[in-house]
């Protein structure tokens, strides 16, 4: 165990914010469908003296504390769902639900904001308003745009937004900020290759959309190593390809589909745009069609932190931790977030708390994964120091 920083109010709870979040993580919900975790959330804000609003994308809880007479309103958010994985820790408070896993470690998240949110209600040390933000539905369905939509930012008209990740591979508890461009966008497109069936064994008389297909994905290679500048980042990934159900039949279709990202808005159309024109050029020649469909639902941008905002967090944590305490030469992530939209709503930053980097260790999104309860008391004083600068 390593001793990481935490203030002693936050220490104090520790224990009963780590019991909590490992009976969270025993007890995962799938998007829009965290009913016990938006009431286990809304009652302990409720039994602080939060105001509490529920509802807001079906299945959100927004907990709103005053305190003083300043008109400064800061938002910190925590999502809330899991993911349809299969868990293999082994671990004593491992998944009750087959087939559900907190493998991406919201359930961390969501510990770590409720232990800052009681430390505050506790001390009141702070003049303005505070609004913690519980989100469902981030892992790519869109929980944080519904937030909007129901006028979260209306309701709650914060002056800034930030919020928090764990990432493996880091060193734990340490702290993570990148200015500008930091997580990349997202888009899920769908080619559909029309050609003519036949018999396997006549070729000549069908027009194999499996064939087309495959050019296509060798075609869709060139478009990150010759269509983008090689100082931007880009990713075109065919994750699946259907297409027939027998060895000696030509199917009539074809189905690919893409996962697409890119850090810059300009790079994300030019991308689409490419995609699109190498489809249909590539399956007009070999007299096949292809129909080419991005995902609205699942589109989500490049996650851009405000300067003024990343600096004024990346501060509270060197004024209390010092830069030792920080990770260093932090790089942009491929990965998605729609916390994205949030902050093309409202200024803020997204930040990054190192779950740690020893052996055993995995990505999230693995059923091997866990949240490191080691960084959970420093991530809550995080959130209370930040806090209680900002609304000084």
């Amino acid at each position: 165990m390593i001793d990481l920083p935490a203030l002693p109010g936050i220490r104090a709870i520790e224990e009963e914010m780590i019991a909590l979040r490992q009976h969270i993580h025993a007890h995962p919900e799938l998007s829009f469908e965290e009913f016990a975790t938006a009431d286990l959330v809304a009652g302990k804000l409720e039994e602080w003296g939060y105001q509490v609003h529920r509802g807001m994308a079906g299945t959100g809880v927004v907990g709103l504390l005053r305190n003083g007479s300043g008109g400064k309103m800061i938002g910190l958010r925590a999502d809330m769902d899991a993911l349809p994985i299969v868990e293999q820790t082994g671990l004593a408070y491992s998944s009750r639900h087959d087939g559900v896993m907190h493998a991406c470690g919201h359930d961390g998240h969501t510990a770590m904001l409720l232990a800052a949110a009681r430390h505050l209600a506790d001390s009141r040390e702070f003049d303005g308003a505070l609004v913690v933000i519980f989100q469902p539905a981030e892992e790519g369905d869109g929980g944080a745009q519904r937030m909007l939509d129901d006028g979260l930012f209306e309701l709650f008209p914060c002056d800034a937004v930030f919020a928090m990740h764990n990432m493996p591979g880091l060193p734990v508890g340490k702290l993570g900020f990148l200015p500008g461009p930091f997580m990349a966008s997202t888009d899920t497109v769908t080619i559909r290759v029309d050609g003519i069936g036949g018999h396997g064994a006549m070729p000549h008389k069908a027009i194999d959309p499996l064939f087309v297909g495959a050019a296509i994905v060798m075609a869709l290679q060139s478009i990150v190593s010759r269509n983008v500048n090689p100082l931007d980042t880009a990713v075109v990934t065919v994750g699946s390809f259907h297409a027939g159900i027998a060895p000696n039949v030509i199917a009539d279709h074809a189905e690919l589909q893409l996962s697409v990202r890119a850090l810059k808005p300009e790079v994300r159309d030019e991308l689409i745009l490419r995609i699109t024109d190498l489809a249909e050029a590539q399956a007009t020649s070999f007299g096949a069609s292809a129909t080419v469909v991005v995902d609205q639902a699942q589109r989500f941008p490049p996650l851009i932190n405000h300067a003024e905002s990343t600096e004024f967090a990346r501060q509270v944590a060197v004024d209390w931790l010092g830069e030792e305490g920080l990770i260093r030469d932090l790089q942009p992530l491929t990965g998605s977030e729609d916390f994205a939209v949030m902050l093309q709503r409202c200024p803020g930053c997204y930040l990054l708390i190192g779950n740690g980097d020893g052996e055993g260790g995995c990505m999230v999104h693995n059923p091997g994964y866990d949240f490191n309860d080691q960084c959970l008391a420093t991530g809550a004083s995080y959130w209370v120091r930040l806090v209680e600068t900002f609304l000084r």
